[in-house]
């Protein structure tokens, strides 16, 4: 008994140093992150690219543009600057950090600017002399790397070329290519050293002219290959014939991110503290060790966003919290298939090794219909939205990896002690009176929830469902939903100010600014959210900004969509929930059958349209991460069903088990799934609503319709996993019974093989 106490001691020890060391690590890799614009202020914009001569923009005039923007955006100084192409011509650009909004808009948004000088900085030729985009990468006769230029008139390059060739000083027969040229910043005397490397100066290349040229040329240089190919696009991009079109934007405060990310990460210890305390006093030992897991797991999933240069964002927080929800679902789901097996009267050792058998593709298979989710959203979504889906994307992976094998390696040096078997209360909060002893041939005594009888009163949910839906209609037909502009289109503008304001002065204000503010919120005592009809230009921002600065000394955070964003958000919302919803119903159909994948999605349908009816009745406004809201609880309202599914299939197939004859055996099937696995659907919906109510009272408002969202998709989606899922499926196959037990083509394959009885021998 005395090694067993120094055993315990010593891996009690071992989880000690690996939760400090967690908490140790955390902070620092949490603070190296990059944060968004929404936790640190600054600057985002959507430009669309168009053709000058109206032409078709193609792949080559968007990435020449891209690349334009990212040496531009450099000079500015930005730490991790954040230039993304999407779609066929739209670049969105996210300027972290910057704090003078209107100088980065006029910065970033000129047409490059192309010119060819002397030394002296006089110019010589502008881009018209070349053909547009068509430099390219040549080889001189050395057969060295080299630049070719296209040249459109050659009578402007001509003179150009033989006034420099003739100078009477050699040291200036030179042609000085510059990419936006300022005067009385750049100088070639200043900068001669410094010309051609292009990630330092602005001046391209000098070339020395010996003649003059009246067609094609080629620059030489000490160029490698991959630096004439980056000046060939620099060249191009100067010449090029685009223009950007800004259809959407958004600035933030410095004030206003700091005060999302401070609220949010109070906000996040909260939560996880109290899912720390809710799991330790559900599950004993066996919950402090969850615990240390998921902290080690809080770690690894932001070392890993950090290796991979995610930038951290509201909705990846969000996400975030969805992860711990499933971290933690995946200890609950081996918590409870071990303790199913305990009170079937298995010992401690094999009663670990089983539960976590049989537990683990169910969270497998919760998870990987998750992950489907989070690639669509990562594939179809925009920026935050991709955040988030990066996030999730990482928290998945690093659930298997850590709440699944970690978890159970550390369980297992706690069981190999061998001090918890006599002790199964402490290590997993089991009943031992109610554990049978298999010695005097007793039986399992503990039957959960066994009055529960789902199957006969799934009628009377089917129609709570209904009234519910019809109270929907009734109102999306009448008020509708309250869209943000993110679908509406607009401007939304955000006043953060310590004088006192009225709804009525604002309204006046706005139409002194010839604005149609059409809706006014008091979020809190200090902000006021303003929603405006018009989609305001660069100017417009500007002069709201003056305004409200001179008049309440007010800081303000302006959203701009336009109806090009607008309308492509609500296709990619649509394509997004059908593309999902096809996913699903194949994964579903490959890993169980076609029933449980249709019943499933009828399921979802149901947990979507509930939320919608939600925020139509209580006018919750709907904006664009309200989509990655509605694909999470897709996500999270399949984990749940999954488990159940399982839990079905298994009880159908299970050896002790005959072949069902009619629906009443079937009933029965379903009713004990649900039974064995409400326990631990109403322990994952708690430990997953902890961190949501928690960012809801405590966190930041920017995301307050999400997490609202999720709340409310939450507790739908257990409803409709307990209720409505399971019982669907009962009645799509309560007439068809023989077709539950058709195996699956794998099943067939990896059967296990039966002992054969011969005759005389054992038999």
């Amino acid at each position: 008994m005395k090694t067993s106490k120094k055993k315990v001691i010593k891996e009690s020890l071992l989880i000690g140093v690996l939760f400090l060391l967690a908490i140790l690590c955390v902070i620092p890799i949490f603070k190296s992150l990059n944060f968004g614009l929404d936790l640190q202020g600054g600057f985002e914009v959507l430009y669309e690219v168009e053709s000058i001569d109206g032409g078709k923009v193609t792949k080559d005039m968007v990435t020449n543009t891209y690349k334009t923007l990212a040496k531009r955006i450099d000079e500015f100084g930005v730490m991790e600057p954040v230039i993304t192409v999407e779609g066929d011509n739209k670049i969105r650009v996210q300027l972290a950090g910057v704090t003078d909004a209107s100088k980065a808009r006029e910065n970033i948004s000129k047409v490059a600017n192309l010119t060819f000088r002397d030394v002296d900085d006089n110019i010589l030729m502008t881009s018209d002399v070349l053909r547009a985009g068509k430099a390219k990468v040549s080889t001189d006769q050395y057969g060295k790397p080299a630049v070719a230029l296209s040249i459109a008139d050659n009578e402007a390059f001509y003179r150009a070329t033989k006034k420099v060739s003739t100078m009477s000083d050699e040291s200036k027969r030179m042609i000085v290519i510059w990419l936006d040229f300022e005067n009385g910043v750049d100088s070639y005397a200043s900068e001669s050293a410094s010309c051609g490397n292009l990630k330092s100066s602005r001046c391209l290349s000098a070339a020395g002219v010996q003649q003059a040229f009246s067609s094609d040329v080629i620059i030489q240089g000490n160029f490698s290959q991959t630096e004439a190919e980056e000046l060939v696009k620099l060249i191009n991009s100067g010449s090029l014939p685009t223009k950007l079109n800004e259809i959407s934007s958004k600035t933030v405060a410095a004030s206003f991110g700091a005060g999302s990310l401070e609220k949010t990460v109070v906000a996040g210890i909260v939560g996880v503290s109290v899912i720390m305390l809710f799991m330790v006093l559900i599950y004993r030992v066996a919950g402090v060790i969850a615990s240390v897991a998921l902290m080690i797991y809080t770690f690894v999933t932001f070392a890993v966003f950090w290796i991979v240069g995610g930038t951290l964002t509201l909705p990846g927080i969000a996400a975030l919290v969805i992860g711990i929800g499933m971290a933690v679902d995946a200890s609950v789901i081996s918590f409870a298939r071990i303790k199913d097996e305990l009170y079937k009267g298995t010992k401690l050792s094999m009663a670990c090794k089983q539960g976590n058998k049989n537990s683990f593709w169910t969270i497998f298979d919760s998870n990987v219909t998750t992950l489907i989710i989070a690639i669509i959203l990562f594939v179809l979504g925009e920026s935050s939205v991709k955040g988030f889906a990066t996030m999730l994307i990482i928290s998945i992976l690093v659930t298997m990896g850590v709440m699944v094998f970690l978890n159970r390696y550390l369980l297992s040096k706690f069981v190999a002690t061998k001090f918890f078997h006599e002790r199964l209360g402490l290590l997993f909060g089991v009943k031992e009176h109610d554990i049978p002893d298999l010695h005097s041939k007793q039986k399992d005594r503990r039957i959960p929830f066994e009055r529960g009888n789902f199957v006969k009163m799934r009628k009377w949910f089917y129609g709570v469902s209904l009234v519910f839906l019809v109270i929907g209609i009734v109102s999306l037909s009448t008020t509708g939903l309250n869209l943000g502009i993110d679908f509406k289109g607009g401007s939304s503008v955000t006043l953060n100010t310590n004088k006192k304001v009225t709804e009525q002065a604002l309204k006046n204000d706005f139409k002194t600014l010839n604005l149609d503010a059409y809706e006014i919120t008091f979020a809190s005592d200090d902000t006021v959210i303003v929603s405006v009809r018009d989609t305001l230009n660069k100017q417009e921002v500007a002069n709201v900004e003056n305004y409200f600065g001179a008049k309440y000394e007010a800081k303000t955070d302006i959203g701009v969509v336009s109806n090009v964003v607008k309308n492509e958000l609500i296709k990619n919302a649509i394509l997004s929930v059908v593309i999902a919803s096809i996913a699903i119903v194949i994964y579903i159909s490959i890993r169980f059958t076609f029933t449980y994948a249709l019943a499933a999605i009828l399921a979802l349908l149901h947990d979507v349209v509930a939320v919608v009816i939600i925020f139509s009745l209580f006018q919750i406004e709907v904006s664009s991460i309200f989509i990655a809201a509605i694909l999470s609880i897709i996500g999270y309202s399949i984990n749940d069903t999954i488990v159940t599914f399982d839990r079905i299939r298994e009880n159908i197939s299970h050896k002790k088990q005959k072949k069902l004859k009619n629906a009443e055996q079937l009933s029965e099937i379903v009713n004990m799934s649900l039974r064995e696995t409400l326990g631990r659907s109403i322990i994952t919906s708690i430990t997953t609503l902890i961190p949501v109510v928690s960012l809801i009272v405590l966190g930041s408002q920017e995301i307050i319709e999400f997490n609202f969202a999720l709340l409310f998709g939450l507790l739908v989606g257990a409803y409709s996993s307990i209720f409505i899922a399971s019982q669907l499926w009962y009645d799509m196959n309560r007439r068809n019974i023989k077709n539950i037990h058709k195996k699956k083509w794998y099943e067939e394959e990896f059967h296990e093989q039966q002992e054969l009885s011969v005759k005389g021998i054992n038999a």
